[in-house]
């Protein structure tokens, strides 16, 4: 034991130090995904030079199955090497100098490759950054290892098929009969492997050119071809102006985006080609509920934060996450002006502020929250862009940049410049608001003050306005926050008082301002009844469901005129607005006829051939029917298996809360006596755990 243990301790010993010694310059991977059996196979060859003596070379490759290992001579001569089941360790027949190997692998993937839907509408795609490229792919889990990949890809003719690079060859191999296509995609830079990525789906494309004559690839599922233009909204205009205010070419050659469903995450910057989640494919009404336009902006700002300059550790992970979130919010600041970026950079304040209660942890530690990452790192660089001017903080990034592109950087490196450009004080700034937990918002509000706006909303929050006074700000241009808040702020006024505030908030014809009236309005008079009607016709999914609700409840004699008018009706991606009608049509007496179209119809949402935020939201509205249906119990217990944690999370919540019910307990005791010997499992494991 103590032997296997020193040997573990000498192998991890000498993988921290193999970049020193080791450089892998390329890969070139021919890859075979297999849907049916849910694995990937292939063959990589890799290019190294050993700079330095050393006993042994690492390549991180999770629960694989090697056919062969040969060094890339005239003889292929097969290597001695030894397999940990997370780590591919060679030994014997490398030499000082250049190097080049071929693997042979398969992999059954449980992780970072993901295969879902059915048929036409099956998709594989990855998530490499926190889950590991190493799980489908021969590669290297340090972020320091920068290598050049070219990727070639073997699929079926159906399908579109996306990596890295730019694409270089798409042909029907002579040789096949099958119905099948060979893509090559091909980098010329270094990257890091977390950033190498595949997408395989039924997708539509659409092209564009920037300003610097950069070609942009959108893509969406092939039935969202009519949502093109709202889900890309600004793409262009925004890669124009990052480019001009980071003062960096786009180092990539080519970008592209696809939107997969069932994404772990909203967006993953892979270098040239963001995968992002389905959720924000819109159409035109859907944009005005939730768009892509941040999380757009974001993984566009991590080519150059992350992609061409990646952070050496953990610990200065807020060089990729703080500079992505301040860039996507100067983006926006571009295209909706400054009100837009101070209310963003006040939610974030208030966010760290109540965050900072329990948050103990600083933004330079590898344990730090995500909110400090992303938020609290944006608002470092905002006050560091404020204290030594624009000019200079351009310029310092646009050198930062330069020196340090294709490498790896940490937080000191970057401080160093802005030093040097600008004589700051470096070491208070990074003591301040890098190294100290929780958030000084007293003096964020310095620097939130310069806003009009926010001087006006403060302001407001502290004074006690009339009636009057609040229904002439409704009735000026002041900025939709401070009329939101006015709208929540009368909840309680009795209706008579408040009746003008509503009337008010209406006219202004706000989306946001008019969803407030709609949230904030859960009891609705007669006499008001008309004018709430008319948010039914607003462009938001949001407001017409909360609406539909709403006046359902209030005016159950006019439910049928409700629900008929909309009665077509889909909703955003996740599909609520539709869900909800369901449940208000079961529940309506004069659709009792209906009733069991309406209830088959939530079962089928809550089935796998749906994205899980669809099935989740047919799991609540189901449960709160009729929790007891074996159809659902089964269903539910299926979502708990879903490889979205989200997701599964509110399954197994479910499931255990359930449980404690014996009623229910015993339907899924007798379940588990006649289904299969999967489900069988599947329902023992949750009636098997303590209560």
């Amino acid at each position: 034991m103590y032997r296997i243990l020193f040997f573990l301790l000498f192998i991890s010993f000498s993988f921290a130090q193999q970049t020193d010694k080791v450089d892998f310059i390329s890969c070139e991977a021919l890859l075979f995904p297999d849907f049916k059996t849910k694995s990937i196979s292939g063959t990589v060859h890799y290019l190294f030079e050993i700079k330095n003596d050393i006993d042994s070379v690492k390549i991180d490759a999770k629960n694989m199955e090697f056919s062969a290992i040969y060094l890339n001579d005239n003889n292929k001569k097969e290597l001695k090497y030894k397999y940990t089941n997370d780590h591919l360790i060679l030994y014997d027949g490398l030499k000082k100098g250049l190097n080049g190997i071929t693997i042979k692998y398969k992999a059954i993937p449980k992780q970072t490759l993901y295969f879902t839907g059915e048929s036409e509408n099956s998709q594989i795609w990855t998530q490499g950054q926190g889950k590991y490229t190493s799980h489908w792919l021969p590669s290297f889990d340090d972020v320091n290892e920068k290598v050049i990949f070219k990727i070639g890809i073997y699929f079926d003719e159906k399908h579109q098929v996306l990596s890295n690079g730019k694409l270089i060859n798409k042909i029907n191999p002579k040789f096949s009969n099958e119905k099948k296509i060979f893509w090559e995609y091909e980098m010329q830079k270094p990257m890091s492997s977390y950033l190498v990525m595949l997408a395989i789906g039924n997708f539509e494309k659409q092209t564009a050119k920037t300003k610097s004559r950069t070609p942009l690839e959108f893509y969406v599922d092939k039935n969202d071809v009519s949502k093109f233009e709202p889900t890309y909204r600004y793409s262009k205009e925004m890669f124009n102006y990052l480019e001009k205010e980071i003062g960096v070419k786009y180092p990539w050659g080519i970008y592209r985006q696809v939107p997969v469903r069932d994404f772990l995450y909203a967006g993953m910057e892979n270098t040239t080609s963001t995968i992002f989640s389905q959720d924000f494919v819109v159409d035109s009404i859907g944009f005005n509920d939730r768009n892509y336009i941040n999380v757009n902006a974001h993984e566009l700002a991590h080519q150059w934060f992350g992609d061409l300059i990646t952070a050496q550790s953990g610990k200065h992970h807020w060089l990729q996450e703080g500079f992505a979130t301040y860039y996507a919010l100067l983006a926006e600041r571009h295209l909706f002006g400054d009100d837009y970026f101070y209310e963003a950079l006040n939610d974030y304040a208030q966010q760290l502020k109540r965050a900072s209660k329990t948050d103990s942890i600083p933004v330079m530690n590898e344990k730090a929250s995500s909110l400090s990452f992303y938020k609290k790192g944006a608002w470092a660089l905002h006050v560091l862009r404020e204290d030594i001017g624009t000019k200079n903080f351009q310029k310092a990034v646009k050198k930062y940049l330069k020196k340090y592109k294709y490498k790896n950087v940490n937080t000191d490196d970057f401080l160093k410049i802005v030093k040097e450009v600008s004589g700051y004080d470096v070491e208070n700034f990074k003591k301040v608001w890098l190294e100290t937990a929780g958030f000084e918002m007293e003096i964020a509000q310095k620097y939130l003050f310069k806003n009009k706006f926010l001087q006006e909303y403060y302001a407001l929050r502290k004074s006690k306005k009339s009636l009057a006074e609040l229904t002439e700000i409704l009735k000026s241009d002041a900025y939709y926050p401070i009329k939101q808040y006015i709208v929540y702020q009368t909840i309680h006024f009795p209706f008579d008082e408040r009746k003008v505030i509503l009337e008010s908030a209406l006219a202004t014809n706000d989306v946001l301002v008019r969803r407030a009236v709609a949230e904030s309005t859960a009891v609705i008079p007669e006499a008001f009844k008309l004018q709430y009607e008319s948010l039914l016709n607003d462009n938001s999914y949001v407001t017409k469901e909360i609406a539909l609700v709403n006046l359902c409840t209030n005016f159950p004699e006019e439910r049928e005129k409700y629900l008929f008018q909309m009665r077509r009706l889909i909703g955003n991606n996740d599909k609520s607005l539709r869900i909800t009608w369901l449940k208000l049509a079961y529940e309506t007496p004069k659709f009792e006829n209906q009733r069991l179209d309406f209830y088959l119809e939530l079962l089928h949402y809550a089935s796998a051939q749906y994205e899980s935020s669809i099935r989740q939201n047919a799991l609540e509205t189901l449960l709160s029917i009729d929790f007891m249906n074996k159809k659902v119990i089964t269903q539910l217990f299926l979502a708990s298996k879903h490889h979205k944690w989200q997701f599964t999370l509110f399954a197994r919540t479910k499931i255990r809360e359930l449980l404690k019910n014996p009623e229910y307990r015993k339907t899924v005791e007798t379940l588990a006596e006649t289904s299969d010997k999967t489900m069988k499992e599947l329902y023992l494991k949750f009636l098997n755990e303590k209560l």
